[in-house]
């Protein structure tokens, strides 16, 4: 119960500092939001470092002749811009601190969770793991 505390107090202390120093009071409310859905819809308190560690970690592709990861597209570094590695499209960084239009809308976010998980993951993500990713790039 302890550890539940701390990490609800660790996501409020983050959206609060986002929603005044980075984005204003619409960039933390749509990012409450969402994460707020997350745990109607049963996931437990965000854990970003669960999120970091799966960001790097290596899934299979629908071939299973290859691997890819988040870190695959998006790059280790959220601040950084990265490419999709099919495509080669361009995709800019993925931080709300460096790009002001992440996390502005629900249904963007949504879209490409839903997108970016079928295709990683060859699945769609949980509640759980949506609520660990949203707060571990809101800490970028």
């Amino acid at each position: 119960m302890k550890r539940s505390s701390s990490l609800v107090m660790y996501t409020v202390l983050i959206l609060s500092a986002m929603s005044v120093s980075v984005r204003g009071l619409a960039y933390g409310s749509v990012a409450s939001d969402v994460l707020a859905g997350y745990q109607q819809s049963g996931a437990q308190p965000p854990d970003p470092e669960r999120a970091r560690v799966m960001w790097t970690e290596k899934y299979p592709d629908d071939n299973g002749k290859n691997t890819r990861s988040c870190a695959s597209c998006h790059t280790e570094n959220l601040r950084a811009a990265g490419k999709h590695v099919r495509t080669n499209k361009a995709i800019e960084p993925l931080a709300p601190s460096i790009n002001r239009e992440r996390l502005t809308d629900a249904n963007k976010i949504e879209k490409w969770f839903k997108r970016n998980c079928k295709w990683t993951f060859g699945r769609e993500c949980s509640a759980q793991e949506k609520s660990d990713f949203l707060s571990y790039i809101l800490t970028q």
